[in-house]
């Protein structure tokens, strides 16, 4: 118990950093989730678009170019799922070698020493952050793969199928790729959230800083963004002089 006592004493401020990480990271996923159900935003904008491209799609008897497009959106996702092994091997590589890296952060200004075991803890969080991310990728490639297969099995114009069962099968596919869409989004929201963790190797202010300025940004870009404004111009009707 007192060792405990006297660990946290010590490294209170490196424990208060990574707290306060974990709440920007889970607390702005949190918070952009429920936020996109009730105001716009880059995520609820996408899907709208996504929703009248699958109902052109429902018009259309040669659907090579749509599947085309989910086919470069794929390459997208599997370029960061194969990066991000990448890093992991890198990251793998840098946790062998932990009393050199140690030397190289010691020569940075304002860098605060640190042992061998909080070096390796803040690498095992990089890994972490890193593997949640792999999954996220994969698993958006996956749902990629059924938007394909989706697309090749809805009904086309010369089946004569009703406009319901059109338009419930343009929302399902629209909405299986807005989850693939929303996976992928995840996983670069934590390679932006893996950036701060670099700051903690230096110092644990930075750290906060860091966790900070990156949810910040990452609320304007989907929230508040010339791009997202761009987006909603093109939704709304136009207004006759």
């Amino acid at each position: 118990m007192d060792e405990i006592l006297v660990l946290l004493t010590q490294n209170w401020l490196s424990l208060t950093a990574l707290v306060w990480f974990v709440l920007c990271f889970r607390g702005y996923m949190y918070y952009a989730k429920r936020k996109s159900y009730t105001t716009p935003c880059l995520a609820s904008v996408m899907h709208m678009y996504r929703q009248q491209w699958m109902q052109h799609v429902m018009e259309r008897e040669v659907r090579i170019a749509d599947t085309s497009a989910i086919a470069n959106l794929e390459r997208s996702v599997s370029f960061f799922a194969s990066t991000t092994m990448l890093i992991l091997a890198g990251l793998m590589t840098v946790l062998g070698s932990t009393e050199r890296a140690i030397d190289l952060v010691a020569d940075i200004p304002f860098a605060i020493l640190a042992t061998r075991q909080e070096w390796e803890l803040k690498i095992l969080l990089l890994i972490v952050l890193f593997v949640y991310a792999f999954f996220k990728f994969t698993w958006s490639l996956r749902q990629y793969g059924f938007v394909s297969v989706m697309i090749g099995g809805a009904p086309t114009p010369e089946e004569m199928t009703s406009k319901q069962v059109k338009q419930a099968t343009a929302s399902r596919i629209a909405k299986m790729s807005s989850m693939a869409a929303n996976n992928f989004n995840t996983g670069l929201r934590t390679f932006y959230f893996s950036q701060a963790v670099l700051g903690w190797f230096i110092n644990p202010i930075l750290f906060i800083a860091l966790s900070t300025f990156i949810a910040f940004v990452l609320y304007r870009r989907e929230f508040n963004s010339s791009t997202l404004r761009t987006l909603m111009m093109s939704t709304e009707p136009e207004r006759k002089e």
